[in-house]
């Protein structure tokens, strides 16, 4: 069982991690995912003691690894990782990259080696390349060699930082095979990754990281279907939001026009299209909003969806329940259902009483 109690991980003076706190089971296998700088790979790091936490403890099966003068070795013996780059040894053939490990850590000695890194090599199905050097080997070769290094060790836990980032389309399912077999040996692993098919076919549990910390946890299919959060909910739907706060009648309208044309090229949104999102917006916003609210008080949200490529708009108003789309056949009202597939209305709790919700047609 690994324990992280109020991690803590400053660079310089910037906090990447932020009093972070979980606990993972034994035999887990958890994919972390978020988006780029989120503290992913600095998480992991620190739970080999690549990096030191600023503060907070870790414990491994109930050792605390973060402790003073704990021994480094043996925390590489229990949790061993996988890197993106695959760090082998230039001048070693594969084989002697899989037994350096064993011989200087392990003291094992040099026959037992050899003969645990054939068996390795035969698990990840490069029997062939044992006396092939690194710069022979192609990129997904490489990986399953630095797989197999890291099995040598057999650690309890096994740390993967975005092992297939690196390397060519053609390449990659060679080392997916590979780490979805080690999902039935019964050891934990946390994967670092980009790939959310791969983390969503492979995980019992899925950290997303944003904010210097978990912002939500779950089982694959909440994650990836119904997420909770809206960062979450953005990330995996790849949502680009514009979003304005309307607070005045005085407020710039032509400003705006201007951030929405700019957003939609950006997003390599349709000219038409970009044209019935600013439509919706003035209609909705200067033809209906500013002549049925007392006070003025608008969040208009324009959301992409690159996964599937739709836009919505998001308007919240007002503090008193009010379906401004009800039953109103102004030419404003018509102009919006003109240029929108679907309209939905919710009474909210809240900033705000309202939600109007656009899909653009």
């Amino acid at each position: 069982m690994i324990e992280i109690a109020n991690l803590t991980k400053i660079y310089r003076v910037n906090p990447i991690i932020k009093d972070l706190s979980v606990t993972i089971d034994d035999g887990e296998i958890i994919s972390i995912i978020g988006p780029s700088g989120c503290g992913k790979s600095t998480l992991i790091k620190c739970i080999n003691m690549l990096e030191r936490p600023t503060s907070g403890q870790i414990f491994i099966d109930g050792e605390e690894i973060t402790a003073p003068g704990y021994d480094l070795c043996k925390v590489a013996r229990k949790a061993g990782m996988v890197f993106q780059s695959f760090n082998l040894f230039d001048h070693m053939t594969a084989i002697e990259n899989i037994m350096i490990p064993q011989v200087d850590i392990l003291k094992t000695s040099r026959q037992e080696a050899y003969d645990r890194s054939v068996e390795l090599l035969k698990k990840v199905n490069l029997s062939s390349k044992a006396f092939s050097y690194p710069d022979q080997l192609s990129g997904g070769q490489k990986q399953r060699i630095a797989i197999a290094r890291t099995l040598a060790m057999d650690p309890e836990i096994i740390l993967f930082d975005e092992p297939t980032s690196a390397l060519d389309p053609t390449m990659v399912d060679e080392v997916k095979a590979v780490i979805r077999d080690l999902t039935h040996s019964g050891k934990t692993m946390l994967i670092v990754t980009h790939d959310m098919d791969f983390a969503r076919s492979i995980s019992r549990r899925v950290f997303y990281m944003d904010e210097g910390g978990i912002y939500e946890q779950g089982a694959p299919e909440e994650i990836f279907v119904g997420p909770k959060r809206e960062k979450t909910r953005e990330f995996i739907n790849k949502l680009k939001v514009l979003n304005f706060l309307i607070d005045t009648k005085e407020y710039d309208f032509y400003g705006a026009y201007s951030k929405i044309n700019e957003y939609c090229i950006k997003n390599q949104i349709s000219y038409i299209k970009t044209n019935h999102i600013q439509s919706i917006f003035e209609e909705l916003t200067q033809g209906i909003l500013m002549n049925r609210l007392d006070e003025y008080n608008v969040n208009f949200k324009v959301i992409y969806s690159q996964k599937e490529n739709e836009v919505e708009i998001q308007t919240l108003y007002g503090k008193e329940a009010l379906n401004v789309m009800e039953e109103n056949e102004g030419l404003s009202a018509r102009m919006i259902r003109a240029f929108s597939s679907s309209i939905r209305y919710e009474n909210t709790k809240g900033e705000y009483a309202n939600s109007l919700y656009i899909k653009v047609e």
